[in-house]
């Protein structure tokens, strides 16, 4: 009997896929909200969304079109970027006591986020710190439908809530199956006023997702099948939105790459570049696609050679090297270095105006972080503060 192949082995490995999430794609979409409520038996709505998303028209828009499928909403514009425990408090204040049965997440990731912390608390009780960990609700939780105005998290692929503690500053993954939205709606066209900054540090961070969790430790062929694509998808749209802004294709392209991207996390996991990258958040107020932008260069590099043959199938489906190129995680760690610095973005720590001498600090943090446990190479604090050091220059 002859030895197993890699195919043979990664076929063997472990994992339950169950989709919950209808994802409905395509531009004008959104005008369906109030259908897809319905669908879902919804009446009295709690919507989570921003202010500057409030400015552009949009919100008013979807509250229009509930309203005149006979929905009714209560709004909650007031998430803040990196949302905390208090973000959701407020969220919840809005609807305790009016029997909602239904949330909608409008936004970018932090919206998304928030609408899930708040619904742990409304359906199950309690403090979102009680949630942190995985499977904590008790009871059911109401429907949610995700409408993600950015390219970037891809949160309404995934069953967590990403809230950081307002007192500590470290974020907590809050994580239950029921959690996932019954609905995702991916328009096109709510990405189109996005300012350019922010479509590219959202982009950023869909790209690093689509690249850890293609090397993670728990990957399987479902998600590096939607890795893969993700990437795929991301990378060559990227440059296009931000020189284009008005090319509905690749927005298009960007926001299902995102998509793909959270689907692949929440059939594996992230890696170091996360667990480097919440620390600069907490101390530098560092925003996270910019964080993790500037460290996975480094991370992949590090990497290397446990994942070497798995970045080479990155590169080539970027038409950077072929698999087997010896040096496909350099090739592809300077690829996505030169995808960030023509972003605009800053490709090191002394940009972000990071303390070097705060970085012990940080990479004792860093090593508590979840999504470290699930990088394709053990890191140790030393290592991680190596990271640090290496992101400096």
């Amino acid at each position: 009997m002859s030895a197993p192949t890699e195919l043979d082995q990664e076929i063997a490995a472990l994992f339950d896929y169950t989709p919950r999430t209808r994802v409905v794609f395509g531009p004008g979409t959104v005008a369906g909200i109030g259908k897809y409520v319905r669908d879902l038996h919804g009446t009295r709505v709690l919507f989570v969304t921003d202010q500057g998303l409030r400015a552009t028209g949009q919100v008013d828009r979807c509250l229009a079109l509930l309203e005149r499928s006979g929905v009714s909403v209560l709004v909650f514009d007031r998430v803040q970027c990196n949302p905390t425990t208090d973000d959701v408090d407020r969220a919840v204040a809005v609807a305790a006591g009016e029997e909602i049965d239904l949330i909608i997440g409008f936004g970018g990731g932090s919206s998304l986020d928030c609408a899930k912390g708040a619904n742990f608390l409304l359906s199950n009780g309690g403090r979102m710190q009680d949630y942190w960990g995985i499977g904590k609700a008790k009871r059911e939780m109401y429907p949610m439908i995700a409408v993600p105005t950015t390219a970037g998290t891809g949160s309404e692929a995934q069953s967590y809530a990403l809230i950081a503690d307002a007192k500590t500053h470290m974020k907590m993954a809050c994580g239950d199956k029921k959690a996932a939205c019954k609905i995702a709606i991916l328009d096109p066209e709510l990405s189109v006023s996005m300012p350019a900054t922010v479509a590219a540090i959202t982009g950023i961070d869909a790209i690093t997702h689509s690249i850890e969790s293609y090397v993670s430790t728990r990957r399987n062929p479902i998600s590096t099948m939607f890795g893969l694509r993700a990437w795929t998808l991301l990378q060559a749209a990227f440059g296009k939105v931000l020189a284009f802004p008005d090319d509905l294709q690749a927005r298009g392209e960007m926001l299902l790459g995102a998509h793909f991207a959270g689907a692949a996390i929440e059939n594996s996991m992230l890696g170091a570049a996360h667990a480097l990258a919440n620390p600069l958040s907490a101390h530098f107020g560092t925003t996270h696609g910019i964080a993790v932008g500037v460290m996975l260069p480094h991370v992949i590099r590090y990497n290397d050679p446990a994942a070497r043959e798995w970045y080479g199938e990155l590169a080539l489906a970027a038409g950077l090297c072929t698999r087997t190129d010896p040096r496909a995680s350099e090739i592809l760690a300077e690829h996505v270095m030169k995808l960030v610095a023509e972003s605009g973005c800053p490709t090191n720590l002394q940009q972000c105006h990071v303390d070097a001498s705060l970085v012990p600090v940080l990479a004792a943090e860093a090593g508590k972080q979840w999504t470290g446990r699930f990088n394709p190479r053990a890191v140790a604090p030393a290592d991680f503060e190596e990271l640090y050091r290496c992101a400096l220059a």
